[in-house]
């Protein structure tokens, strides 16, 4: 049984962060969304739901551009959920293809480590967490809400879309070849990566605030054949599911 939002609940927004305004401005139409003129970020609008208030801000490509964002909403919105959207690329082996939607239960820093004679390592070999909250220590990986995530994704199967849940991987650099993409898929059991994710997971754990992520998948990781991507369907397939989302008021 879905749960409704409490009358306090419903006092605070939802904000919806994306690196780039392509990956908003579907919902941004959909949802009547109004620019905030006083904004500090890319872009900000704001709409009314059924459900309270909803932000919509871009933050620019990369983990600073979006942990930076990120903090800046959360400072000054204090939303009850946080959803971070875009495009993705998919690993060979996650059962995913280009247009389906990936929604994630962990986020993971696939580039921060320690390399040595035998090999990488994760920032736990350096001993110091990135976070550390109510007794647990978290170093390169970030758990979501799973009760959002959750949610979500039997919302997708019902409507009969091509959805897969999974871990996903945030990088620096992106993998460009098949085998970069099969080694941090191996590494971390991941499904599929993007440059922002594990940052905004980052700073909503240090905020105590729940996270959803969807994407839409835009390419495989493979060698690097942009002929084969399709970035267009893949933002449009993860904004209109998240206005059927709001639509439904499961946000």
């Amino acid at each position: 049984m879905e749960q409704t939002p409490s009358p306090a609940d419903l006092s605070r927004p939802v904000v919806i962060l994306a690196s780039v305004e392509r990956e908003l401005l579907q919902l941004v139409r959909e949802l009547y969304a109004e620019p905030v003129d006083d904004s500090p970020a890319r872009g900000i609008w704001r709409s009314e739901s059924a459900t309270g208030p909803i932000y919509l801000a871009v933050s620019g490509i990369g983990k600073v551009n979006a942990a930076v964002t990120a903090t800046l909403l959360l400072e000054r919105f204090a939303p009850r959920l946080l959803i971070n959207t875009g495009c993705g690329g998919a690993y060979r082996g996650s059962g995913l293809k280009v247009g389906d939607l990936a929604v994630a239960i962990a986020e993971i820093y696939g580039d921060e480590g320690v390399l040595t004679v035998d090999g990488w390592h994760s920032l736990e070999l350096i001993g110091i967490p990135s976070v550390e909250r109510k007794g647990n220590r978290y170093s390169n990986e970030f758990p979501l809400s799973m009760q959002v995530a959750g949610k979500v994704f039997q919302f997708a199967t019902s409507l009969g879309l091509p959805v897969k849940r999974g871990k996903f991987i945030t990088v620096s650099t992106c993998s460009g070849t098949t085998n970069r993409g099969d080694e941090l898929s191996s590494r971390f059991g991941g499904i599929c990566e993007n440059m922002e994710g594990a940052a905004v997971a980052h700073v909503a754990l240090l905020y105590d605030t729940p996270l959803l992520e969807v994407r839409g998948i835009s390419n495989m990781v493979e060698d690097r054949d942009i002929s084969k991507w399709d970035i267009p369907r893949s933002v449009e397939m993860a904004q209109r599911f998240l206005y059927k989302c709001i639509e439904r008021g499961l946000l």
